[in-house]
């Protein structure tokens, strides 16, 4: 059975778009007959050009949520309810971008990775989707502030307000929300005064399919012959990375003032730095012993085969890295509620990762944090990584495809 969907991948940077192309082998796995076109920002865009997807016309004209937040983030730190309201005007845009496309590619479903631009217009009375399937994904749920910030706070209460009204899009018809994790990674308290508590909201809107992983954990080589097919030693080796925006810069370059400490205590020492597609390698003025790369395919391959992960706080790679049991020491950006508060919270659950702050680690304590992790044995909980399959079955069963 044929189907066409349209897909937004949206969000920040590129662990969404990972996904998003997990699930959509997993659809065209199940069913061979799809057709698949996308709508992105970039670096996401030019990943699923990479790999041959399809773009939607409509893409030259989205606004992407990367260039969005780099503008407003300063010094490596990001509120996520400042770049809200900076997003708004772009959002109304996209939202009409979407429909425009849902509208005239004659789709049977619309997905949307954290395409707040649909609940949003629709909160303010726009209905830009035709009467079509739609499934919202969500790694989050609410806006928290970590600062004592007073408009911060109103802010982050008018966008949980209307947070709180998503059902009336995710509710209607066959539409549908999924949510990737566990209840757990709900907070259990309401999203404001006056609001419902997010947790039973949650259980009585919103179906948990669990963690998605772009890969199956049992079919990942053992970590000698990773590092024979990609030319690493046998010595210690570190992978420093910071995803798919240039928030992370301050974290690069302090692993590079870190270096020639830890290298004189580990004189073997194998350092990688992955700048990734928004930030110049050359850039950062890292010694000349590391070997600094920008965009890397198949990132956890690498990540499998190390002693040691050092990365920003990010859903996406701090959850591969669990999986793959491999050592990590991760530094939420600051202010970025989703990883201080859900992210970190996830992790500290699983008792997975060594969470540090780069305003606060010199580059003697992050010496002495690689050194005292490297190669460390770990005991992280299993992650099944089953939400790929589940997400991609609930896609397709709205699409009215019934997955096996």
């Amino acid at each position: 059975m044929s189907c066409r969907v349209l897909y937004v991948s949206g969000s920040l940077g590129l662990g969404h778009v990972t996904r998003d192309l997990a699930i959509a082998a997993e659809m065209r796995r199940v069913c061979p007959e799809i057709d698949i076109t996308w709508i992105a920002g970039s670096p996401a865009s030019e990943v699923l050009t990479a790999a041959g997807e399809k773009l939607a016309p409509e893409q030259a004209k989205y606004r992407g949520e990367t260039d969005l937040a780099e503008a407003v983030a300063r010094n490596g730190r990001l509120s996520l309810t400042v770049y809200v309201f900076k997003a708004l005007a772009a959002w109304f845009h996209n939202a009409r971008l979407i429909g425009a496309a849902a509208s005239r590619g004659k789709y049977d479903v619309v997905v949307g990775n954290e395409t707040y631009e649909i609940a949003v217009t629709n909160f303010f009375g726009i209905h830009v989707l035709p009467p079509i399937p739609f499934v919202m994904m969500y790694d989050f749920w609410g806006m928290e502030v970590t600062s004592g910030n007073m408009l911060e706070q109103l802010g982050a209460w008018m966008l949980n307000l209307v947070w709180s009204q998503e059902w009336r899009v995710t509710a209607r018809g066959r539409n549908a929300a999924i949510f990737f994790g566990e209840i757990e990674d709900v907070p259990d308290r309401p999203f404001g005064v006056l609001l419902p508590n997010r947790r039973r909201y949650a259980e009585e809107h919103v179906e948990f399919v669990g963690y998605p992983l772009p890969f199956d954990v049992k079919d990942v080589p053992r970590k000698e012959v990773l590092r024979k097919e990609l030319e690493y030693g046998d010595g210690p080796l570190v992978i420093c990375t910071v995803g798919g925006t240039s928030i992370g810069q301050e974290l690069l370059e302090l692993c590079g003032r870190a270096f020639p400490l830890i290298a004189a205590r580990v004189p073997a020492l194998h350092m990688v730095v992955v700048a990734g597609p928004r930030i110049n390698p050359e850039s950062l003025g890292l010694p000349k012993e590391i070997d600094c790369r920008g965009m890397v395919p198949r990132l956890w391959r690498h990540l499998a085969a190390c002693d040691l992960a050092v990365v920003q706080g990010g859903g996406a790679t701090t959850l591969e890295v669990e999986a793959l049991r491999v050592p990590f020491l991760f530094f939420p950006v600051e202010h970025q509620s989703e990883q201080e508060i859900t992210i970190a919270g996830r992790l500290a659950r699983h008792g997975a990762g060594v969470r540090m702050r780069v305003s606060s680690t010199s580059p003697e304590q992050m010496a002495d944090a690689i050194v005292a992790n490297l190669g460390t044995n770990v005991f992280y909980p299993e992650i099944s990584g089953r939400g790929v399959h589940l997400a991609a079955s609930r896609i397709l069963e709205r699409a009215g495809v019934r997955a096996a």
